[in-house]
């Protein structure tokens, strides 16, 4: 396939997705069932950001411009790119087996096993529409022999896919996560699109807000009373184990904390934090803490006035690589 078919066939992917038939819904329901993080909600909004920001075909044309894909479709020299995903929230490794598709190279893919269901059933469709497609997309459970690798997951991970691929051209990710800078001058509308990007996929995603930037004598009601409108959250049985634990250790540890009786809030000078819990720092010298933010390698997105929009956390365009490695200009140097 040329590089205009491949668009062609992703537009038709595009347009299965927003269809939502029978057929998908079943699936959706498989994957709910088999990962009970994965709750319909939350597929709905993975399924529907790939569509929109992702798929369309206008912007799947202007992205592919930036790196001239197609220029030389009758010269290129495929390569095998292999792909370990993550499966932290439904379809994450979508957008690597995206770069790899459109960059004209062969996917040879190994999906989390937390997330299978969704991933294995679109590549389904793929093959069913082409059958051209069998020889750039692959399953394999060992990934060797590939002239390339992209592999996504935890620290301690990483240091195995740095022994196993590391003579290889490769981009390896580790844990990351996400922060927001607040001045104490955002809008309740603010703080409800702030509440979104701390909840939505209970924040098991690195571009999930986990930490909070605030000022000194930073009045918190405001937003643990945005926050409420994931109160519902307690309603899920894994969700609520992880925060009576954690409100449990914060009690016995004698360590202060604030709650809505949803979410908490403590003070911590790691960005990281666990479901359920979110940590907060103050600062004096904004400046100060842009700088510490900004060059901090365990962060992957910023958000708040003068950075990402509140709410724009869970939506990334297509050049929003991860760790800001821009995964086109990798493959199309192979």
């Amino acid at each position: 396939m040329n590089t205009q078919e491949r668009i062609d066939l992703l537009k038709k992917l595009h347009d299965y997705l927003l269809k939502n038939k029978g057929e998908f819904q079943i699936v959706k329901q498989e994957a709910a069932q088999k990962n009970l993080w994965f709750i319909p909600e939350f597929i709905e909004l993975a399924v529907n950001n790939i569509a929109s920001q992702y798929l369309e075909k206008n912007k799947l044309e202007a992205w592919l411009k930036i790196y001239e894909c197609g220029k030389y479709d009758n010269k290129k020299i495929k390569k095998s790119v292999g792909i370990v995903m993550a499966g932290n929230i439904p379809l994450v490794g979508f957008h690597d087996f995206l770069c790899v598709f459109a960059s004209g190279h062969k996917a040879v893919i190994k999906p989390s096993s937390k997330d299978d269901v969704l991933i294995k059933h679109l590549f389904q469709k793929l093959f069913e529409w082409n059958t051209e497609v069998k020889d750039d997309i692959t399953f394999a459970e060992n990934l060797k022999g590939c002239d390339a690798y992209i592999a996504t997951g935890s620290n301690n991970s990483s240091r195995y896919f740095e022994y196993y691929f590391g003579k290889y051209p490769n981009i390896i990710r580790r844990n990351r996560t996400s922060v927001a800078v607040l001045n104490g001058s955002e809008t309740e509308a603010e703080l409800s699109s702030l509440a979104d990007d701390i909840q939505q996929y209970f924040g098991l995603g690195c571009r999930s807000v986990t930490k909070l930037y605030v000022p000194e004598e930073y009045n918190f009601i405001p937003l643990l009373s945005a926050l409420k409108k994931y109160n519902y959250f307690i309603d899920f049985h894994k969700y609520k184990n992880n925060y009576d634990y954690r409100l449990t250790l914060l009690i016995l540890n004698n360590i202060f904390y604030m709650t809505n009786d949803s979410v908490i809030l403590t003070e911590s000078s790691s960005p990281f934090s666990p479901v359920s819990q979110v940590q907060y720092e103050f600062y004096s010298d904004k400046k100060k803490i842009e700088e510490i933010v900004n060059n901090n390698p365990d962060i992957q997105c910023i958000i708040g006035h003068n950075f990402i929009p509140f709410g724009d956390a869970q939506s990334p365009l297509l050049t929003d690589y991860a760790d800001g490695v821009d995964t086109m200009k990798f493959l199309c140097s192979l």
